[in-house]
């Protein structure tokens, strides 16, 4: 039986386990349910495993009967504070939690290409990671720490899609997801009265000023053929609509895609921050906190691939990958090793353009991904080996 075949014989099996922590989702360092899912079904496949790696990540190793390299692929597991609004029978019973990034399918897949794997002879071994904690751009990071790559040749993984058509994936070379770093600032004034603001300092005014003189480091620092955007998404001053509050508390993000712009960024912020801050009497405290760095694929690594997924399902079903200022913590394995990450198509078969995104409270995944996703990193891994 091939692989396509293979995975499309479990297909039930797979969507029965998704939908089963779809109903049951946790968020990211809390994923011990689902965690006891995964291990039951490695288990189960007579594979040796470590638990509770980097919070509630697993690594399980599939040998191949033969010495050979090692080939790391990854997924995660984590949820979204989110609340559903799909009105599926196996929506989230949990108030307020939502698979809306659709990890509970990255999960089921990577179960599928266990059972693809175990028992096939190939030189070298697989090496399975279950990653907590995607969401808050930590997981990886902890994984890493505590061994998950020791040993590893080569990494691959993959992200569903919705606005691409089930049975479709896309791939790019180079950077394709953006740079994650996250921003808290303090501004600190001296409250009054609303009606005597002279005998005040507003940190309300200085933070609106702030918020506007950001945006020219994207538009006056940083050339315009590198991507950068810096949003503040947050803004927490005052309690009542008479009284000027002694501070403000900005929380914000920022995302490029040249590891050199993510270098330098922070000291353009600080100055324009500090600065923009002195001028409005006020006092400011930036916090400039690295995240995860800019993604980017290895050449190499994403032609095998692409030779692999052409192989399976055809060329014509292999999409050029548009780049995302969206962030993924995968880039930190990569980091490490070589490796490749693309887009697996989740979406509808027709107009998969006008199907609710990632992150969206009606977000509904097509199932029909989840036994190709199986086979595809299957025959990834495989190719290698």
């Amino acid at each position: 039986m091939n692989l396509l075949d293979a995975g499309r014989h479990i297909e039930t099996e797979l969507i029965a386990f998704r939908r089963d922590l779809h109903r049951t989702p946790e968020l990211s360092f809390q994923e011990s349910e689902t965690a006891a899912k995964v291990a039951n079904s490695l288990k189960a496949l007579g594979l040796s495993f470590r638990t509770g790696v980097g919070g509630h990540g697993i690594i399980a190793d599939v040998y191949g009967g033969m010495p050979g390299r090692i080939i790391a692929l990854r997924a995660d597991m984590d949820a979204l504070p989110i609340q559903e609004e799909t009105g599926l029978e196996y929506a989230s019973v949990r108030p307020g939690v939502m698979h809306a990034c659709g990890h509970d399918a990255h999960t089921a897949i990577l179960i599928g290409a266990a059972r693809l794997l175990t028992g096939r002879k190939f030189a070298g071994t697989v090496r399975l990671l279950f990653q907590s904690a995607e969401e808050i751009n930590a997981g990886a990071k902890a994984m890493i720490q505590e061994g998950a790559l020791d040993g590893v040749d080569e990494i691959y993984g993959l992200h569903n899609l919705p606005t691409l058509a089930a049975g479709e994936a896309a791939t790019g070379y180079g950077a394709q997801m953006g740079s994650v770093d996250r921003l808290e600032i303090t501004l600190v004034g001296k409250g009054g009265h609303g009606a005597i603001p002279d005998q005040s300092v507003d940190p309300i005014v200085c933070a609106s000023a702030v918020i506007m003189s950001l945006q020219t480091a994207v538009s006056r620092e940083i050339s315009p053929f590198d991507p950068v955007v810096i949003t503040i998404g947050s803004i927490h001053a005052g309690e009542a609509n008479n009284v000027i509050p002694h501070s403000a508390e900005l929380t914000g993000t920022v995302r490029t895609f040249n590891p050199d712009v993510q270098r330098s960024i922070p000291e353009i912020i600080h100055r324009i921050v500090e600065r923009t801050a002195e001028a409005y009497r006020c006092k400011a405290l930036v916090q400039y906190i690295r995240q995860v760095p800019v993604l980017v694929n290895n050449d190499r690594c994403v032609r095998q691939v692409e030779s692999v997924i052409d192989r399976m399902i055809g060329r014509p079903r292999r999409m050029t990958a548009n780049p995302t200022l969206a962030g993924e913590d995968f880039s930190l394995y990569l980091e490490q090793v070589p490796g490749f990450f693309f887009w697996l198509g989740s979406g509808p078969h027709t107009d998969a353009h006008l199907a609710y995104g990632l992150h969206h409270p009606k977000f509904n995944l097509n199932e029909d991904c989840i036994p190709l996703g199986a086979s595809l990193l299957a025959g990834i891994a495989l190719d290698l080996l």
